[in-house]
């Protein structure tokens, strides 16, 4: 008889059409079919989900996914869907009765995979359907969010360890892609394993060259790059009006280039995104909105116009180069004041606990919910349209919302689609004297009421289009009556939108109960200031193979070097001329510094730096020729010399 592991090859090429595991995959895949709990360390694109997916179909039964970021439980479900296998996803943006068909399915039906953001295990009817459900695997995805000295702590996935007494001898496959020693154990205790067991992928990209910048002309630096480099780019920039502005310069110099951030309608978005990836736009400069779940082999670089905030976040956005496995690069701009503008924001997104109990307060009358009343609900949250109208920088409410977070009272999800919604606010008797009033909406209210149950009670999904074809009105026209219904307050009409969900996972507290635990604030300011440090030191680094830095920054044992990156080419270089036999002594490395921090704030003539240290000419002239040799410095077409 067949052994359910031998399988694997024929599900992966009958839904993939791919004959052959990437390195690891298959150990994952193996470890969790033999039943063993497995945590699984894998870079991101790495083929993380194929590790879960493979086993929960090669199995009997259903395969729960837990992760928290929504767009991309949609983004997975649809891409299942679109191989012919049943998936469901169970998030917060979902009505309770959309909920219970989902589980229902689960019960009952052949779904084979059911993705759950993790607030939604502590729901009661999550708890009572799950013990009905034939489960093979629980795969907990973006696992470091279970501890307390990750980066991204989340109290709601405290709550897979109940699921696991539910499920008796049901493996968990762990997922992450950045775990420090301390984090991975904190993963597999909280998590109830067996026994430790951790498979490790490689987090090496030989074909993508890093390197770093240091310079104060960054629209230079970056022109040189989108020059040299054929095909198609995205720049990172941190802030929405910088997306504009260096979108803008790239297309005064005739190159195609797009800005993308939260800012702008779903359908443009949508437009600007579609386009990129058909290669109309050549280049994309975006905030760290774009990226999530977009599947383009082919980008030859990525560059970030700001420095991020933690190697993490470095290391997944740069990853989007290169998927193809052929030469890309990623380059990180430097400016001499980037330092200390990254000590600025560490200090405003620390805003003192009685500043938090603000915001707690100002987000819970925002949304209108009263003390005592909210527990387990969710809300449409424009943080931006909040920060605008209480006037508050939105660094600081971020920050506050994840203290809260962490503590358990609210859960901010990513952005995600809306449909539209309505209820109504007026009771059946004042309807109907309206309706006498108001011809064309009483055949409006009509339809409505024939096509939606329950919109006295509660907010019910509507779809304007399906509204339009049983009213005989456009598109266009439903909308209209629908804000004039809303005008007249008969209705609460909530427009499709694309929104994050914010979720309160208890009741609305009176401020003087409300506790932030002074550990868990002093931990998360202790652990972003070590991200931080992590960043800067990456970037002042002129020494050793950027790839190593980063590879043993996520735990890898004795990283070779790549040979590719801006340290490495360096090196080659200077070996080269020793073997050549025209190696210039050494500069002093005092003298070499002062140079270096004097061209980071602009490029100067020679002649100009011999003026600056004087009694050093010869030196000077050694070390300038050093900086130019390793590519740290470079001669523009006036013939001042600047960093690179």
């Amino acid at each position: 008889m067949e052994r359910p592991a031998d399988k694997i090859y024929d599900v992966l090429k009958r839904y993939w059409g791919f004959t052959e595991f990437r390195p690891v995959q298959e150990r994952i895949i193996r470890s969790v079919m033999d039943g063993r709990d497995t945590l699984a360390l894998m870079p991101t694109g790495g083929g993380k989900s194929l590790t879960y997916q493979i086993p929960g179909l090669a199995q009997e039964g259903l395969c729960i996914v837990v992760t928290p970021l929504i767009a991309l439980m949609k983004d997975q479900v649809d891409r299942l869907r679109a191989r012919h296998i049943p998936a469901v996803a169970i998030h917060s943006g979902l009505s309770p009765r959309a909920i219970d068909i989902a589980l229902d399915n689960c019960v009952y039906g052949d779904v084979k995979f059911l993705y759950v953001a993790p607030e939604r295990l502590a729901t009661e009817a999550f708890r009572l359907r799950v013990v009905r459900m034939n489960v093979s695997l629980v795969a907990v995805d973006e696992a470091h969010c279970i501890s307390q000295w990750g980066y991204d702590f989340r109290p709601s996935y405290l709550r897979i360890a109940e699921l696991r007494e539910k499920l008796p001898g049901v493996p968990v496959l762990a997922l992450t892609a950045s775990a420090t020693k301390l984090v991975a154990e904190d993963i597999m205790r909280h998590l109830r394993f067996a026994e430790p067991h951790i498979l490790r992928s490689s987090f090496a990209r030989p074909n993508l060259s890093y390197s770093v910048r240091h310079t104060d002309d960054k629209n230079g630096q970056l022109l040189r790059l989108v020059r040299n480099v054929p095909g198609s780019g995205i720049v990172y920039v941190r802030t929405r009006e910088g997306t504009e502005q260096v979108a803008d310069m790239l297309r005064r110099e005739g190159i195609t280039a797009a800005a993308y951030h939260g800012g702008m309608g779903h359908a443009e978005r949508s437009l600007r995104q579609e386009e990129w990836v058909s290669g109309r736009t050549r280049v994309m400069v975006a905030t760290n909105a774009f990226g999530m779940g977009i599947d383009k082999p082919d980008v030859r670089f990525v560059a970030h116009y700001s420095m991020c905030d933690s190697l993490e976040s470095y290391y997944q956005e740069a990853g989007r180069a290169g998927r193809d496995g052929m030469r890309s690069y990623a380059l990180l701009l430097v400016s001499s004041d980037d330092g200390e503008r990254i000590v600025r924001r560490f200090e405003q997104e620390f805003p003192p606990l009685e500043k938090i109990k603000d915001i707690y307060e100002r987000v819970c009358s925002y949304l209108q919910v009263g003390i005592g009343d909210g527990a387990q609900a969710s809300f449409l949250f424009n943080i931006h349209d909040f920060c605008a109208r209480e006037h508050l920088y939105s660094g600081t409410v971020v920050s506050a919302l994840k203290l809260l977070q962490q503590n358990g009272y609210m859960t901010l999800t990513d952005a995600q689609e809306n449909p539209a919604r309505i209820m109504f606010c007026v009771s059946r008797d004042d309807l109907y004297k309206l309706r006498v009033q108001r011809d064309e909406l009483d055949h409006f209210i009509r339809t409505l009421l024939r096509l939606y149950n329950g919109v006295f009670t509660e907010f019910r999904q509507i779809d304007e289009g399906e509204i339009a074809t049983w009213s005989g009105y456009t598109v266009q026209r439903v909308k209209e009556l629908l804000k004039r219904l809303w005008q007249l307050r008969v209705i609460r009409y909530v427009p499709s939108n694309r929104s994050p969900i914010l979720f309160m996972d208890e009741e609305r507290l009176p401020r003087a109960d409300l506790y932030i635990a002074p550990e868990t604030y002093k931990r998360r300011q202790e652990l972003m200031r070590e991200r931080f440090e992590h960043m800067l030191a990456y970037a002042a680094n002129e020494t050793r193979c950027r790839s190593a830095v980063l590879e043993g920054y996520f735990g890898e044992g004795a990283p070779a070097a790549c040979g590719v990156c801006d340290i490495c080419l360096a090196h080659k270089r200077a070996g080269k001329r020793q073997a050549q036999g025209c190696a210039t002594p050494s500069a002093d490395g005092g003298l070499r510094e002062k140079l270096r921090q004097r061209l980071s704030r602009g490029a100067a003539d020679p002649h100009e730096l011999a003026a600056e240290f004087p009694g050093e000419a010869q030196q000077i002239g050694r070390a300038l020729r050093e900086l130019l040799d390793e590519g740290i410095a470079g001669t523009g077409r006036d013939g001042k010399i600047g960093l690179k």
